[in-house]
């Protein structure tokens, strides 16, 4: 029987450290970190995660700032707003909640915030850093995948992973943080042959594809590490992962619940790469 990874109990622990840090730089140089999240539109979702964002804020000792549009606010008021928030010293982490309403440019958006506040790493700068190895923040998720690898004390150096998804926000960078620490990485898409058979080849099998049941036991290796990136509901309204958890945890060694997985680890992700933004200030 697999070993559950507590994404809250790991998560605990780099908060605790985060705000031990925040605290020293307040002391040593008079730097509160400061987050400021800007949210367009009454998504209802959207708004549970600013919620949650500020609330670590809070936890962890910085400043929160929230800024928020209407659904209908232009581009160029989002973009004027990125401007004002790009030149304040208080600001040292901007993020824009995404998904934007469909008439706004998210690529736009995220190429104006300046890449020494992007602290979700998507900006196209940050991103070719990551790929070279030589990064100051790192996405978020990815991130918070690789602490809890990390946490079970197995060596990723020289393991089979595979990725399933290849988006920009998980699967890519994800695939590239495992290959940094030597690991052989395989990335499955919706146009991969044998998915089965390559899932089973992982040591290490990280699921974001954002599909209820979508891992089932036959494509998990005896001992695997299975963790599970997908935020979805099944057919009675429950939130649920991408793997099928009952089947799958038997052939398990080590894996992540939803809830209480990857979730919680990335805001506190988010905010390390805040702290280490306010770090990087007037050195």
């Amino acid at each position: 029987m697999a070993k559950l990874i507590s994404g809250k109990e790991v998560s605990t622990q780099i908060r605790q450290k985060i705000r031990e840090q925040a605290q020293q730089l307040r002391e040593d140089r008079g730097i509160q970190p400061g987050l400021a999240v800007i949210l367009v539109g009454n998504d209802p979702a959207s708004q549970i995660y600013v919620r949650n964002k500020q609330r670590a804020c809070e936890e962890v000792g910085f400043h929160a700032f929230e800024y928020k549009l209407n659904e209908n606010a232009t581009e160029e008021q989002l973009l004027d707003l990125i401007g004002v928030l790009n030149k304040d010293n208080k600001v040292h982490g901007i993020l824009v909640q995404m998904p934007l309403p469909d008439h706004l440019d998210e690529q736009l958006v995220i190429k104006t915030i300046s890449p020494l506040k992007d602290v979700d790493a998507f900006h196209p700068i940050n991103v070719g850093k990551i790929m070279i190895g030589d990064y100051d923040f790192l996405p978020c998720t990815p991130a918070g995948v690789m602490e809890l690898i990390d946490s079970t004390g197995v060596e990723i150096d020289g393991k089979n992973c595979v990725v399933v998804g290849r988006s920009n926000i998980v699967g890519k960078p994800m695939a590239m943080l495992l290959l940094h620490r030597n690991a052989t990485v395989t990335i499955c898409h919706s146009h991969t042959k044998n998915l089965k058979e390559v899932c089973a080849s992982a040591d290490i099998l990280v699921s974001a594809v954002g599909k209820a049941h979508f891992i089932t036991a036959d494509m998990v290796k005896e001992g695997a590490i299975v963790i599970d990136v997908g935020m979805n509901h099944d057919e009675n309204g429950k939130l649920c992962g991408d793997v099928e958890f009952a089947e799958v945890e038997p052939k398990a060694s080590y894996i992540t619940p939803v809830p209480g997985g990857v979730g919680p680890m990335t805001i506190t992700m988010l905010m390390k790469n805040t702290l280490r933004a306010a770090e990087m200030k007037q050195k």
